[in-house]
Order: structure tokens, then C-alpha cells, then sequence
């Protein structure tokens, strides 16, 4: 049966369904929304359908129901109407259609038995309650009979029946002896469902005559006692000297011994029974034995097996029984009891019938006028249900017409409704077995949009973390709902928001420039209204200078650093921790705006200091060790540990208590602070010594309190600032005498290592706390909350004890208590454990995948039944991987993923997510034991995002004007490639990029031509690829188109001939070679001498050679050795004392190595120039000319 969910009148609560044809909308809870809007009653509280009360107290039929305008309520009794004005007894409480009838002053609660229902009206329907049947408990006395002695022979069988009173409810059964104890029940003595008590085979310690059955009516709190069963048992020696006393020796005499005997079943009787039960319930079978030896009872389904999970054997396998039946668990069930010498067998065939239950309740509907909606109706049961359907509490069939109404079968049918259409409808489903009615309600209701959250309400965020913006809203029609950036902004979409159904806004990722106004819009067919909200996205809290490990001597003094970065508009609280726990109150500690700092460090100070700071938003934490040595000693004065005290001595001597006094030891210049005492049990644990106490270091005497049955010695350990002392010599020793236990057994546990079983566990009492010899545990356990009695077992000084053949997961009441010799200890108290856990029976259901974007996606399920986890609830795992990339068609094994959702969630988020591939996932849920059966695989694709960058990019086979380009797919297509993206330009000298290109290119090319480039030039090229959805990141790459070919073997020939090493060591050697004639000549010219060469021109001047500029350092023009040309008119220097470039351009680096100068013995230059060379130049220049010596050093220059 579907629940629906109830919330207290008293919180106003109101929830609508706005349903055209599927869809359904929740009235929020807004107190003013509520008192505006009009609604049909609904019933929300009503008494049971089967309704057993206390004939001593006052019989209360609930019946509380909502609405608006407030609903009234009337009842009938019997099918007629109940005026409860003309009957003094009954009352209706305020506000309630409740009944209460005064049965405590006067009236009779039989007077009252009867079938109730209450009816809520308004002016918008009216809503009715189940048929209540009212009936009083009984517990009504024993009848008194004669009980005849039971006097059975030794290995015969036997049944002691019991046949309880009639009682409302039935009693519960159980044996017990005069003092109350439970009469033990095992293989061969049990009790039967029918309440007797089967003996399989008697033994003469079954002989007693205080056999007692008790029948307990939980109603009245009452428990009925039949008269004691007496029962003797023969056994065959005393028969046999019974008969021997009786008879002469010639006689021949004696019964025969008891014999083994094939099983044979004491109930049920004959070899086949039948039996109905009904879906949901427990199904419970018996099968109980007689024979010797005692029989073992085994099930079986024939055709079939025993369902799992759902099959438990109590009452030492006699008993089979199998929760939540359904259908499928009719057949027939065999029962094999089997012994040494033979076996027998039952077969019972079950027939599985069914209540009507719901497959599709009714649901309300809220509907604006012209609108069309539906009221299905539907259920189940064995036989099938059928369906009656009722307005305002009136068979439909003689209810007032309503035109927008059709009934077909489980369905009614609404078109173009009016407001004159609301009603309440019932559904009435029922069969031979029972019977279910639901109300639901038709609410026509024209409401314009209205928008709850207040207006400009202001969230605040931390930045990379999500943010939920509210817009709870309700309109009839259900309004759609747009959200905007800014007042003016555009309508947000894509993958960076998520949008709930509730109207929320979610920013997955929140950043800084997700701050601003956002504009929430609602609107429907009546109208439309806008509200606004701000986000503020504040910067992370940060810890820039956390604090460090420090080591300190005992004395000095530490600090420690908490320095801190935060949002200038959050204010932050730094709180320091030690070890986890709150500063000690010491005025010794010194926090800081950043630091902490301790004075006077002592050992004490020793541990982990954490700083953590909070805001009104996030907090993080740091933390760092402190370690407090002892300090260097001071020359002057020695410290040390006290000497050990001595001269222990007892007096005083009390079976609980003692006095010890002693003598000090020399305290070393450190004062004592304090005595440690410490103890001895040479009873229990010999050459153990113990903490006792401690006291004052001023104080030598102390009055110890002593535990019984233990043999004590004492010492004494003095301790100073620096130190403990070594202890002292032990004192005399005293044995206590023996008492009770004074405490019991702690840590008491009781977890299951097994679905059928209970480990009960507890920590054991140490030797001295056994106050004495034979120290044992009763343990007890029941099951909680069923009524039930104690089990109790004692044993032994152990700290474990397993109960078996539990069910599953139920919660226990456990107790352990101690005892010895003398007796026990106090009462204890009682803990609650649970047996053991099984893997979970059922997968979650409804599994529903929710894909937001390309790398993530929304996982839905419903949570399993309570019942079915079968342990403590862990969470629920979710298993998923990839199957398909859908780009490639591609399949290969890839592991599967799993996440872990604690608790009861239903819900949770799958990232890292592949675009465009096909995924499958399934859902388990987890407990203590295991995770339960998988879910159906649920398979759900991703959508397309933007490739991967292209694989590679190469640039191939350049020229004058061209550049061929190669490239590889992306390793990621994540979608279908629609094109490649190429852009490229030129990049100068200066590193400056000239003009972009920009050419798409078709998804099934590799390779691409450029042509009509420019030659000589760097080019820059970035590449992509683009699917549908957008383009990939890119991949740049350079190349250079090649130079003209003359012009580059000229620029090869002047770079290689410059950059060669020989030749720059030449030019070096010359320049220093001429740098020293220069010198040379400069000294002799000073000293006023002349050159040879001087003297000849100055005697024979030649036109052809020009004197050398003394301003300029350069030589006039000369003719060609070879040539004999003579010189171009107008060849000579110009006034302006320059040389034109074309007329001369001779210098050593146009020679190179061809240069044949020479100089006298005394250093001057030869005055005639020779026209051979030893070697041609190496450019091809015929010219013979040899430069002057200051040209050629000023070419470097």
C-alpha cells in the first residue's frame, strides 16, 4: 500500500498535487500562501480499522482532518447516523472530530462496541474515514477442571495441553514452574504453536508436579494460571523391582528395557494437511515428534526451494518460518522427521491469498479551470479487488452529476473542469480478505505566479564551490520558471548551471565574476512576476604561514605562527587547539592576532597545537608538534630525583580500608610535589604492581580503600620536578576477606558474527574486582520489543558467549552479570545489541540517470525497504564504466568505477565523465555485512564537447611560395568532427606578427598545400578541429619558406667566409701586424728621418700615384698593372677629401689572403705596387691594387 506523507496539523502544512494528466506541484509552506489559498479536507489522523480498547479506560476513535475553510465532522455508528448530543458519555474534542467516551464514570465499553466512521466537511467536499471496528479486549478466567496425575513410562511421549480462555487478542502461551522460572525446552521438550507443551520421549528428570500454563492478555496487562499438571515417570529399574517384590522367584517377570523407537508425528496428525495464508504476512508451518532417539526435523518445498533470505527455523527446526509471503511461496511444504531407525513425514500444502493492496492510489489533483486531469485507482489482491468509487463520501452512481466527469473502471475522468468541479473522491477496493479506502481530492484553482523567497536576498559563496540560488514559487497553472544574469541580462543556459525543478538555480563551480544580481522570472497563462536575488563570491581563507615543529627547553618560551589570508569583507575567528582539545586556562598562554605563544614551557606543554580559523563560510586548519626537553643544568646547584621514602608501615586494619604512612627519601634539592602509591595483588597477579593513589608531597600517611579477597603489598614513589624516585621497599602484606562482586562486567556488546547468531562480548573483571573465589557470568538476552522473557546462562570467567538460531538483524536486550562463591553482583544494566547481519535482500530501485553535460551526470534511485538491508545501513555504491565511445565505434575493456554515497542517500554525481560515449551503471546497496544484489544495468551516452587537439602537426617540403602541412586526428575527438580550423601570418625580424589567414578545413582531410607565400618568410600556424558543439584547444607550429637561390649563395658565401675561424685569426694577426708597423713609423718620422721611397717621388713625381692624406690616411687613385688603362678623367680626389665608392673600393677584405704588400728593411712601405698576385681572390676581383696600411686598419674599425 502506497504511504503518503502526513505532517502535523500544527505546522499548517498543505500539500497539493497540480496534475494535468501526469504532473503534480507542492504548495510550499508559507503561512500566508496557506490561509489565501481554499482546499477540500483531507483526513490526516483516524483510528485503526480494527480498533481492540481497554474496557477500563476511556475509548478515544481519532478522527483529525485539514482544509480551508476548516473542515466539520460527523460520525455513524452501524451505518446510520451517531448523534453524539443525546449521549452524555460521548464527547468531540475542539477543533477535532476526535470522540471521547467517558467509560471511566459509569458507562459499560461493550455498550459501545460497533463500526464508526467519522466524514470532514466544507464547502469543497467532504472526505471520510475507514470503517473503525470498535471491540473491547477480553481476558476472560480459566475454566476450573480436574486434572488427573499423568503417570508415563520412560521413553514414552507425551503432550500436556494447555487450552487457554478465549481472549481479544488471543493470549500469549507460555509454561513455567511454581517459582516462576521458565521450564527449559530443548530437542526433546518443546512447546507447540497451539500452546501444548510435546514431550518426544519422557525421562525421569522429567518428573514433577508443578507443570504450569500461563496465558498473558498484553491488553489488559493480565496473565491467567491453569491449575499445576502433574507428571511421573516410570523408568524401568524401579519397575522391574516393583514386580519382583510382587512375584515368586519362579516366576517369570520384568518389563522389558527401554528401546529405540522409529519417529512418529505427534502433530500435526495424518500424512497431509492445508493451510491459507495471507500475502504479507508470516507464514509459521510446525512438525513435532515423537521417537527415541529424539527425531530432527528437516523442510523442504517440494518443486521448489525455501525462499532465501526470507527462511528462518525456530523452536529447534520444528518450526518453519517464512516472512512477508507472497504468491509465489504457495505449494507444498514436506516435513521429514528422521531418527537412527527410521523417519516420517507431513506434507502441508499452502495456499498464499491476498488482501487487496495498492498498485496506484489516488492521488489529489490541483487543476485551473479548463484544464483536463485523471484519478486512477488501481490495486491488487487474491481474488482480484473490486473498485467502488464514491464523491464526498456517496456511491458516484447516485452522487449529484458533474459534466466534466466520466467513470471508467479504475479511472475517473476529467475534461474542461470548473470550479464548481472540486470535490473529494474515495476509492474503495476490496475482497474477501479486506478492504482499502482512499480519499483525493479535485482542487480547481486559478492562481496568478507568485515568487516566496524575499526579495534581494543575499547569498554568499566561496569561490570554486557551489552555489544555490532559491526561487520557491506557485501559480495554478504550474508556472515555468527563467533566470536571468543582471536586471537586463539574457536568459542563462548551458553547462555551467544547473536548474531544479523547485525553481533553484545551481553554479556548480562558482567564481569571482559569478558575482551580481540574478533575476528569477515565473510565469503562467494568469500572469507573470519577477523577484531578484545578489550572489557575492568571497576569495578563499588561507593559511600563507602555518605553524612550525618547534623544540623548547623546559622554561623558555615558544611561539607559534597562524598568519592568514582572507576575504576583506569576512570576518575571521582564530580559535588554537592542544591535542585536539581547548588552551589550557593558563595565564601562561598568550594568544595573538597571529600567534600563540606559551611562557615558562614546562613538560606538560608537550603535544600538537592546531590553529583554525573560521568564517561565517569556510575554515581550515594547520597544526604543528611542540617538544619540551630538559634544560641544560645549572652549574651551581645539582638537581636530581627524590631518594625512594622508606619504613612503610600498616595500621589501622579494616575489611575495606587501611592506613599506610612512611618515612621521605632526601628530595636533592628539588622539593617533593608529591607521593605516587602503588599496590601489589599476590593473589591474582603476583609481581604486578598497580596505581592506587597519590598525594601531597607534604603529606606521609594516606588511608587506602581496599577491595575484598586480595592479598595487598604497598610502595611509595616520591616525585619532584625532575623526577620519580625508585620505588620504595614493599610493605607488609594483607589479605581482605571475601564479599560479592561490587561491579559488573563493562563494555558490554552484542553484534552478530553471523545472520543467525548474537555474540554478546564484555571486558572481564580483573582479579581483585572478583571480591573472591569462583568468579562467573550470568549472561541474559531477549529479544527488544517483543514480550518476551530473560534467557539466562551462567558461565564461566570468559569474556564471550554466542547465542545461536537468532533471526536476523532483530535488536536484543543483554545483560552480564558477575558472581562468585558468595553471590551475585548488582543489578545491571542492560544494553542493546543486535544479531547478526545478512548481505541486503533487494537492489534499489527506480534507477534514473540524469545526464548535465558532457562529463557529468545525476544519479537517482529509491531506497530499499528498511526490513530488506538486514543490517545497519551503510550507503549505497554505484558501479559504472564506459562501454562505448561513440565516435570511434570502438569497444574495449575499461574497469569499472565505483562510488561510495554514505548514509540514506538517494542521489549523487558521476564526474570525469568521457564525452559522447555510452556508459552503464547499476546500484547496491551496503551494510555491515556486504553490499547487496546489483540493480539492473542502467545505460545512458553522453553528449558531444569540444575535441582534443589535433595529434600532431608537421610542416614538410617548403619552397619559394609554398608549405605542405600533415596532421593526426585528436587523440579525443569526444564528438563527430565536423572541420579542422587553420590560422596562420607572417612573423618579421622583429618578432612582430603581420596579418591573420584563417581557412576551415573539410573533417576527412590530413594534409594541406599552402601556396602563394611569400619567400624567406617565418610563418606561424595554429591548428584545431571542431565538432558541433565547438572548437578544441590548439596546436601552434612555425615554419619558413626557402630564399631566392642567388641571393642566398651569396649570403651563404659572405656568412660562411666571416664566421670561419681561420679567417677572423688572420684578420687579428694582420690588424696587430699593421698596429705595429704604424708605431714604428710614427718613432722614425719623429726623429726626422726620410724614406728611400719619399725622397724618389718627391724628385720624380708620377701623376698616376697621389701623395697619402696625412688627414684622412688614404692613397690617390692608381692604374691597373695589367690593364694599362689610363686614369678616368676626373678620377682624382675630390676637395671635399673624399674617395667616390664607385671609382675605389679596394680594401683588405675584398683581398682577402691575395694581398702581396711588402716593406723595407728599415720598415717603409715599398712605393711601387706589383700587379701579380701569388693567389686569384677568392670573389674573382682582377683588381692588382694593394690597399694602403691605414685602410686596411681602417676597415676594422
Amino acid at each position: 500500500m502506497m504511504k503518503k506523507r502526513s505532517i502535523p496539523a500544527s505546522k499548517a502544512s498543505l500539500v497539493l498535487f497540480l496534475c494535468q494528466m501526469i504532473s503534480a506541484l507542492d504548495v510550499p509552506l508559507d503561512s500566508k500562501l496557506l490561509e489565501e489559498l481554499l482546499q477540500p479536507p483531507t483526513i490526516t489522523r483516524q483510528s485503526p480499522k480494527d480498533y481492540i480498547v481497554d474496557p477500563r479506560e476511556n475509548i478515544v476513535i481519532q478522527c483529525e482532518a485539514k482544509g480551508k475553510p476548516p473542515p466539520s465532522f460527523s460520525w455513524t455508528r452501524n451505518g446510520t447516523h451517531f448523534d453524539i448530543d443525546k449521549d452524555a458519555q460521548v464527547t468531540m474534542k475542539p477543533n477535532s472530530g476526535t470522540l471521547v467516551i467517558n467509560i471511566m464514570n459509569g458507562g459499560k465499553a461493550e455498550a459501545y462496541e460497533g463500526i464508526y466512521q467519522c466524514t470532514a466537511r466544507n464547502e469543497r467536499g467532504a472526505a471520510i474515514s475507514n470503517n473503525i471496528v470498535v471491540r473491547p479486549s477480553r481476558s476472560p478466567l480459566w475454566t476450573k477442571e480436574r486434572l488427573e496425575p499423568n503417570q508415563v513410562r520412560e521413553g514414552d511421549s507425551l503432550v500436556l495441553h494447555c487450552r487457554p480462555p478465549v481472549g481479544l487478542p488471543p493470549p500469549i502461551i507460555f509454561w513455567m514452574d511454581n517459582a516462576f522460572q521458565r521450564l527449559p525446552q530443548s530437542e526433546r521438550v518443546s512447546q507447540g504453536l497451539n500452546g501444548d507443551l510435546y514431550f518426544s520421549n519422557v525421562q525421569p528428570e522429567d518428573t514433577r508436579e508443578d507443570y504450569i500454563c500461563y496465558a498473558r492478555f498484553n491488553h489488559t496487562q493480565t496473565i491467567q494460571q491453569k491449575q499445576p499438571i502433574s507428571v511421573k515417570v516410570f523408568s524401568m529399574d524401579s519397575l522391574n523391582d516393583t514386580i519382583a517384590a510382587n512375584l515368586s522367584d519362579t516366576d517369570i517377570y520384568g518389563a522389558k528395557p527401554v528401546t529405540q523407537r522409529q519417529p512418529v508425528l505427534l502433530t500435526p496428525t495424518g500424512s497431509t494437511s492445508t493451510k491459507v495464508e495471507l500475502r504479507g504476512n508470516v507464514l509459521l508451518l510446525e512438525c513435532i515428534a515423537a521417537g527415541i532417539p529424539t527425531p530432527v526435523i528437516r523442510w523442504i518445498k517440494e518443486g521448489g526451494e525455501l525462499p532465501a533470505n526470507r527462511t528462518f527455523f525456530e523452536n529447534f527446526k520444528k518450526t518453519l518460518k517464512i516472512i512477508d509471503v507472497s504468491e509465489a511461496d504457495s505449494g507444498n511444504y514436506k516435513c521429514i522427521a528422521r531418527n537412527t531407525l527410521g523417519s516420517a513425514h507431513h506434507v502441508i500444502s499452502v495456499t498464499v491469498k491476498a488482501a487487496p493492496y495498492w498498485i496506484t492510489a489516488p492521488r489529489n489533483l490541483v487543476l485551473s479551470p479548463g484544464e483536463d486531469g485523471t484519478l486512477i485507482c488501481r490495486a491488487n489482491g487474491n481474488p482480484k479487488p473490486n473498485i467502488n468509487w464514491l464523491a464526498n463520501g456517496v456511491p458516484i452512481a447516485i452522487a449529484p452529476e458533474d459534466p466534466s466527469r466520466r467513470v471508467d473502471g479504475d479511472t475517473i475522468i476529467f475534461s474542461h473542469v470548473q470550479e464548481r468541479s472540486s470535490s473529494v473522491y474515495q476509492c474503495n477496493a476490496s475482497n474477501e480478505y479486506g478492504y482499502l479506502l482512499a480519499n483525493a481530492f479535485v482542487n480547481v484553482l486559478a492562481e496568478p505566479p507568485r515568487i516566496l523567497t524575499p526579495a534581494n536576498k543575499l547569498y554568499q559563496v566561496i569561490a570554486d564551490s557551489p552555489a544555490l540560488l532559491d526561487c520557491a514559487y506557485f501559480g495554478s497553472p504550474k508556472p515555468e520558471i527563467e533566470w536571468f544574469k543582471g536586471v537586463k541580462g539574457s536568459t542563462l543556459h548551458g553547462n555551467e548551471y544547473v536548474f531544479h525543478d523547485n525553481g533553484t538555480l545551481e553554479i556548480p563551480v562558482a567564481q569571482k565574476d559569478s558575482t551580481g544580481t540574478y533575476t528569477c522570472v515565473a510565469r503562467n497563462e494568469l500572469g507573470k512576476i519577477q523577484n531578484e536575488v545578489q550572489l557575492e563570491v568571497k576569495d578563499p581563507t588561507v593559511i600563507i604561514k602555518q605553524p612550525e615543529y618547534k623544540v623548547i627547553q623546559r622554561y623558555g618560551q615558544v611561539s607559534f605562527e597562524c598568519i592568514i589570508k582572507h576575504d576583506s569583507t569576512l570576518l575571521p575567528a582564530v580559535i588554537w587547539l592542544k591535542d585536539h582539545d581547548e588552551l589550557p586556562d593558563d595565564e601562561r598562554f598568550l594568544v595573538g592576532k597571529d600567534n600563540l605563544t606559551i611562557m615558562n614551557v614546562t613538560d606538560k606543554d608537550d603535544g600538537t597545537y592546531t590553529c583554525i580559523v573560521n568564517t561565517t563560510l569556510d575554515s581550515v586548519s594547520a597544526s604543528a608538534v611542540l617538544t619540551v626537553v630538559a634544560a641544560p643544568p645549572t652549574p651551581a646547584i645539582i638537581y636530581a630525583r627524590p631518594n625512594p621514602p622508606f619504613d612503610l608501615e600498616l595500621t589501622g586494619q579494616l575489611e575495606r580500608s587501611i592506613e599506610l604512612s612512611w618515612i621521605p627519601g632526601d628530595e636533592n634539592n628539588s622539593p617533593i610535589t608529591n607521593f605516587v602509591i602503588e599496590y601489589e595483588d599476590g593473589l591474582h597477579e603476583p609481581g604486578v604492581w598497580h596505581y592506587q593513589t597519590e598525594v601531597p608531597g607534604t603529606q606521609t600517611t594516606v588511608q587506602l580503600k581496599l577491595s575484598p579477597y586480595v592479598n595487598y603489598s604497598f610502595r611509595v614513589i616520591a616525585v619532584n620536578e625532575i623526577g620519580r624516585s625508585q620505588p620504595s621497599e614493599p610493605s607488609e602484606q594483607y589479605l581482605t576477606k571475601s564479599a560479592n562482586p561490587d561491579e559488573n562486567p563493562s563494555n558490554v556488546q552484542g553484534i552478530g558474527s553471523e545472520p543467525d547468531n548474537l555474540v554478546i562480548t564484555w571486558k572481564s573483571l580483573k582479579g581483585f574486582q572478583s571480591n573472591g573465589p569462583g568468579l562467573q557470568y550470568k549472561v541474559s538476552w531477549r529479544q527488544k520489543d517483543v514480550d518476551d522473557e530473560w534467557t539466562s546462562v551462567i558461565v564461566a570467567n570468559v569474556s564471550k558467549y554466542i547465542v545461536s538460531g537468532t533471526p536476523t538483524f532483530v535488536p536484543y536486550e543483554i545483560k552480564v552479570q558477575a558472581l562468585n562463591d558468595l553471590g551475585y553482583a548488582p543489578e545491571p544494566s542492560e544494553v542493546i545489541g543486535h544479531s547478526g547481519e545478512d548481505l541486503p535482500m533487494v537492489a534499489p530501485g527506480n534507477v534514473q540517470v540524469h545526464v548535465i553535460n558532457s562529463t557529468l551526470a545525476k544519479v537517482h534511485w529509491d531506497p530499499v525497504p528498511v526490513k530488506t538491508v538486514r543490517g545497519h545501513l551503510q550507503g549505497y555504491k554505484v558501479y559504472y564504466w564506459k562501454i562505448q565511445s561513440l565516435s570511434r565505434r570502438s569497444r574495449r575493456h575499461v574497469e569499472k568505477k565505483i562510488l561510495t554515497f554514505r548514509g540514506n542517500k538517494t542521489f549523487g554525481m558521476l564526474p570525469g565523465l568521457e564525452p559522447y560515449s555510452s556508459y552503464k551503471l547499476n546500484v547496491r546497496v551496503v551494510n555491515g555485512k556486504g553490499e547487496g544484489p546489483a540493480s539492473p544495468d542502467k545505460v545512458f551516452k553522453t553528449p558531444e564537447g569540444v575535441p582534443s587537439s589535433p595529434s600532431f602537426l608537421k610542416i614538410t617540403n617548403p619552397t619559394l611560395d609554398s608549405l605542405t602541412l600533415e596532421w593526426g586526428s585528436p587523440t579525443h575527438p569526444n564528438g563527430v568532427l565536423t572541420s579542422y580550423i587553420l590560422k596562420f601570418q607572417p612573423i618579421n625580424n622583429t618578432h612582430e606578427l603581420g596579418p591573420l589567414v584563417e581557412i576551415r578545413i573539410p573533417a576527412n582531410e590530413s594534409s594541406l598545400i599552402l601556396k602563394n607565400l611569400n619567400y624567406s618568410t617565418r610563418y606561424k600556424f595554429y591548428f584545431n578541429a571542431q565538432t558541433s558543439v565547438g572548437s578544441g584547444s590548439q596546436i601552434t607550429e612555425e615554419a619558413v619558406t626557402i630564399m631566392d637561390e642567388g641571393k642566398m649563395a651569396m649570403a651563404s658565401r659572405q656568412v660562411d667566409i666571416a664566421t670561419q675561424g681561420w679567417f677572423i685569426g688572420l684578420m687579428c694577426a694582420v690588424a696587430l701586424l699593421i698596429l705595429i708597423l704604424l708605431i714604428v713609423c710614427f718613432i722614425r718620422r719623429n726623429k726626422g728621418g726620410k724614406y728611400p721611397v719619399k725622397e724618389k717621388e718627391d724628385a720624380h713625381a708620377d701623376p698616376e700615384i697621389q701623395p697619402m692624406k696625412e688627414d684622412d690616411g688614404t692613397f690617390g687613385e692608381y692604374s691597373d698593372a695589367e690593364d694599362h688603362k689610363p686614369l678616368k678623367k676626373g678620377s682624382r680626389t675630390p676637395s671635399d677629401r673624399t674617395v667616390k665608392k664607385e671609382d675605389s673600393d679596394d680594401s683588405l677584405v675584398d683581398y682577402g689572403e691575395g694581398v702581396n704588400g711588402q716593406f723595407n728593411e728599415d720598415g717603409s712601405f715599398i712605393g711601387q705596387y706589383s700587379g701579380k698576385k701569388e693567389k686569384e681572390p677568392a670573389e674573382g676581383n682582377e683588381s692588382s691594387e694593394a690597399p694602403s696600411p691605414v685602410n686596411a686598419m681602417n676597415s676594422f674599425v
